[in-house]
């Protein structure tokens, strides 16, 4: 899972060479909308450790306070300090936007 600023963009060949796979792509949400049972489509949250899914923070969103994301649904959103997501995550922080 790559979490990252709603204005920033992924560069896909730089999380294919951190993730060591060329298969990094992207995907329509229904197609991986099984893996989030409990979440609206569109609403998943950062949380990809408690999916069984390594996740990966841009560097960028590291040097915020606080980061703000859907909690499953489109009607709730978490504001969290980013320590305490990078704490409770535990995410790969690397570069991988523009």
């Amino acid at each position: 899972m790559a979490v990252l600023s709603a204005n920033r963009k992924i560069v896909l060949q730089d999380l294919r060479e951190i993730n060591g796979s060329d298969q990094v792509r992207f995907v329509a949400e229904e197609k991986f909308k099984d893996r989030f049972p409990d979440c609206e489509i569109g609403a998943m949250p950062p949380f990809g450790n408690l999916y069984g899914m390594d996740v990966f923070a841009a560097k960028s969103l590291a040097e915020n306070d606080e980061i703000a994301f859907n909690a499953g649904s489109h009607e709730e959103i978490i504001k969290l300090p980013f320590r305490d997501f990078e704490r409770l995550v535990q995410p790969y922080v690397t570069a991988f936007t523009t």
